[in-house]
């Protein structure tokens, strides 16, 4: 398991935007933002709004650090605005940025405050009548997914997330809604699977590009 050491700030936005910052693996600080539709003026006033609450300069090049980013499941913006953040931020101060699957930071929390001892089901509103989810075991641990579907589709297990607020009668609904806290990702989210910087969409893109051209020209015929 990679180290925690050293500060540690972690972004997502796969559903609104949320920062957090830990320090040595303890969580010092986090910010969010439920406009779901605002990410790219909201998240760097989020980190440094969190960072300056922990009374911690960024820049400081006094210790490790590392930047952690939530890369879905979730829509194409707003993903592509946390992903291209972290970046950013990565490469002005310096800092190694590494992709987690969001889901893994809400599947982090069951275990912690609800300390299941069955498997379970992490689900985030996907729209379109839709979930995004994934099965975890009693400790954590992905065994399915991530996966997009009707909510009819989950497995038939205790289920947390946001998605259990709006499909509450299609959802094994077992406990609190859970949304992806900030804390919890910047403090585990250096342990959890490397998922790469690439977005988790699941979903074809709505717009795509024409496989062949049309002539707009009309077809003019030789005699025979």
């Amino acid at each position: 398991m990679r180290s925690a050491d050293g500060l540690v700030i972690g972004l997502d936005t796969s559903t609104v935007a949320v920062v957090g910052v830990a320090v040595d693996g303890r969580p010092v600080a986090e910010r969010a933002a439920p406009d779901r539709m605002r990410h790219a003026e909201q998240l760097i006033g989020l980190v440094e709004a969190a960072c300056a609450n922990a009374g911690i300069d960024p820049r400081d090049p006094g210790r490790p650090r590392l930047i952690v980013a939530g890369v879905g499941p979730g829509p194409f913006t707003g993903l592509r605005v946390g992903i291209v953040t972290a970046r950013t931020l990565g490469l002005a101060l310096g800092v190694e940025v590494r992709g987690i699957c969001s889901l893994d930071v809400i599947a982090a929390q069951v275990v912690e405050t609800v300390r299941t001892d069955t498997e379970f089901v992490v689900a985030t509103d996907a729209r379109r009548r839709e979930v995004y989810w994934a099965r975890y075991d009693a400790a954590g641990r992905r065994c399915g997914g991530p996966e997009v579907g009707s909510p009819d589709a989950v497995p038939r297990l205790p289920c947390y997330g946001p998605a259990t607020a709006v499909y509450p009668d299609r959802l094994v609904t077992a406990g609190p809604e859970l949304g992806l806290s900030g804390r919890t990702l910047a403090a585990v989210g250096p342990g959890l699977p490397d998922a790469g910087l690439e977005p988790l969409y699941l979903r074809r893109p709505d717009a795509a590009v024409p496989s062949r051209p049309k002539s707009v020209l009309a077809t003019t015929r030789r005699p025979s």
